[in-house]
């Protein structure tokens, strides 16, 4: 299979995101690549399967297809009206019954369609091959049939996800069925290794290695999750470099393996930057937010659906930004638009200092009202949202004893202290203040002590599924018995406050709340000073000579320099506003586009079993820090909600997901 240059990895010409490449293969290499002859000018039909519809919408924009010649998509599993004076395109999964389905459209006298464009997702079997080539009827029809190798979902600049939304279930899960496992690991393989035929990059694959208690205890199936999707990823690469032109023989960059029990506080704390704010307490469908807008006609106020993504320019800037600061710097930018304003001046008549608020209401009244302030007004309702929700729930105190717990400052004590008065605290604030004291604490919840916990914080037995489960995930039961391991939850005993972090001190912190920092940015910045202990962290392949030569490069670069273990970071909110601290977005994409040359190696980082929001933010922090673009992968990009609510169904056999709603 060939590929344009637009789809190279980033040595050479512009650097592009995985989200970019995935486009231009999506829109060039494929769509574009169907006019040809007699098909140039035409209109055609774009046929995609379930999974293959969300790849696209991932990526594309409906007007984006539309100018490559799509005028109309289509389902393969839904009736279809023919159109055999069109062509067709077919971007599907390989699949059996996606091939039956394609060859009952082609085949016989009254084909659907006059041509077929066929794409395939990922490899496609040579038994499927054969059934195709079978029909004499269907194969002078066909005008393509290719491989895509592209069957993930690019969900960030710097994220993609395999779509595997029962993975936890699925390898976690009580009645450990390791053939259902098995299969999940080979679809996510697949999709994984699709990643680097897309980028052309060839890694170097490290995972986390199985670590049994001692010599009488088995390894589990849970335990080699990260050997088996390893192999898995390994053998899929194998076949790339000798069926892909032009891929690479040697490695160009390097990928990790972990899974879920790698941090389990993670996926519970609350994390106060703008983007997680928004995906934790308001209900949101994934990047989707309905607000009310005035009408224009002088009625009741119309609901209005936005998506918060790259392409708006506030969202880029503050959604890696404390909630506090975000609400500061749209405060500024609303106060700057006032003050450059003379018709908003003469309506400020009494000389008083305006609220947020007041400064949006005035705004919206100007005729110069412009799509730029109709962003910026939107993000002063969604902040003040959510301020709201913080100061009605309590949230800064009960987001201070969570960081207090996991920094070692707070304990048993402090937890009994703040369930016994602070009785009108949510119910799922309550139950991942419990999850986060039963991953530091598991011999709190043995026996009676948990259901003790449990009726204490008036939480329903059926929360008590989501603090048990947690023990499925590994870590934090077998913390007593296993060596210390600055990875993985283990805890110093002769403390008498267990801490699941250590402090990265360093000069003053502005904002309290931004101590907490997921276990991937210790691993990630070990990876890259070449400091991640092989024992713990094998690879499947030794890296070429080159490979060793380009890290070393980007290793001695001053700004790749990781502070000690015992510092604390300085998080960007405690910054000035101009200093390239890399949680801005605009901070990652102008290093990215103006000398990404300078930059090493990629570095990619999988998490099995769903990955956070606090994950993303540190990959897309540490790509400006470390000089190297940081991209995290995983089964699942899950909010705390979903995250709670796929852990109690590990062992729930006979509940749907709306029975588990928190």
């Amino acid at each position: 299979m060939s590929y344009s240059d637009s789809d190279s990895s980033s040595y050479g010409g512009d650097h592009k995101s995985i989200r970019q490449i995935t486009r231009d293969r999506l829109l060039y290499e494929m769509l574009r690549s169907t006019k040809t002859g007699d098909s140039k000018s035409k209109w055609k039909v774009l046929i995609m399967d379930k999974l293959t519809v969300k790849i696209m919408s991932c990526s594309c924009k409906m007007a984006d297809i539309t100018e490559e010649g799509v005028s109309l998509v289509e389902d393969i599993y839904r009736r279809r009206q023919p159109l055999p004076s069109m062509d067709a395109i077919y971007f599907i999964q390989p699949s059996k019954e996606n091939v039956i389905m394609f060859l009952s459209d082609m085949s016989g006298r009254s084909p659907l369609y006059k041509k077929a464009f066929v794409f395939f997702s990922s490899p496609i079997s040579r038994e499927l091959v054969a059934q195709v080539k079978r029909d004499s009827t269907v194969l002078p029809r066909i005008g393509a049939l290719r491989e895509m190798n592209l069957e993930y979902f690019a969900i960030d600049s710097q994220c993609f996800v395999t779509d595997n939304e029962r993975a936890l279930e699925d390898l976690f899960g009580d009645d450990e069925n390791t053939r259902r496992g098995d299969v999940c690991l080979n679809v996510m393989a697949n999709r994984i290794a699709t990643v680097f035929a897309s980028l052309r990059e060839f890694p170097f694959v490290r995972y986390r290695a199985a670590k049994s208690l001692d010599a009488s205890t088995m390894t589990t199936f849970r335990d080699l999750i990260p050997t088996k999707l390893a192999a898995g990823i390994w053998n899929c690469l194998a076949k790339y470099k000798q069926s892909i032109p032009n891929f690479p023989q040697t490695e160009t960059c390097e990928l990790l393996i972990l899974e879920r029990s790698v941090d389990q506080i993670a996926p519970i704390i609350h994390e106060w930057t703008y983007d997680a704010m928004c995906h934790d307490l308001l209900n949101m469908e994934g990047n989707k937010y309905v607000h009310e807008v005035p009408s224009k006609t002088g009625g009741a106020p119309e609901k209005k659906e936005v998506i918060l993504e790259d392409h708006d320019p506030v969202w880029l800037e503050l959604r890696h930004a404390h909630i506090a600061d975000a609400s500061e710097r749209l405060h500024e930018k609303m106060t700057n638009f006032v003050s450059k304003n003379k018709a908003a001046q003469i309506q400020q008549r009494d000389g008083s200092e305006l609220s947020t608020r007041d400064l949006q209401k005035m705004v919206q009244a100007l005729p110069q009202y412009s799509e730029q302030i109709d962003k910026l007004s939107l993000h002063v309702e969604i902040a003040g949202k959510i301020n709201r929700i913080i100061r009605e729930t309590g949230l800064r105190e009960l987001g201070q004893l969570e960081q207090d717990l996991v920094f070692g400052d707070a304990g048993m004590k402090e937890v009994i202290k703040f369930l016994t008065t602070k009785e009108d605290a949510t119910r799922e604030n309550k139950l991942r203040l419990l999850m986060i004291l039963a991953a530091i604490y598991p011999e709190k919840f043995e026996g009676e002590k948990g259901h003790n916990l449990m009726k204490l914080a008036k939480l329903p037995m059926d929360d008590m599924n989501a603090v048990n489960n947690m023990r499925l995930l590994g870590g934090a039961t077998e913390t007593k018995k296993s060596s210390m391991s600055s990875f993985t939850l283990k805890f110093d005993m002769h403390k008498k406050k267990r801490g699941a972090r250590k402090e990265r001190t360093s000069e003053e912190e502005t904002w309290q709340l931004s101590r907490f920092y997921p276990m991937i940015e210790e691993l990630i910045e070990k990876l890259c000073k070449g400091e991640l202990p092989k024992e713990d962290y094998p690879c499947m392949n030794d890296p070429s000579p080159s490979f060793h030569g380009t890290s070393q490069v980007v290793s001695s670069n001053p700004a790749s320099a990781a502070h000690s273990m015992r510092s604390r970071r300085t998080p960007t909110w405690a910054r000035p506003r101009n200093s390239d601290d890399g949680y801005s977005s605009d901070s990652v994409l102008k290093h990215a586009s103006s000398d990404f040359k300078k930059l090493g190696n990629r570095i990619f980082v999988f998490i099995v079993g769903g990955a956070t929001r606090s994950e993303l933010r540190v990959c897309h922090k540490l790509t400006t820090k470390l000089r190297r673009e940081v991209v995290l992968g995983s089964s699942s990009l899950d909010d705390p909600p979903q995250f709670i609510t796929k852990l109690k169904l590990l062992t729930a056999h006979e509940l749907s997901l709306d029975d588990l709603q928190i």
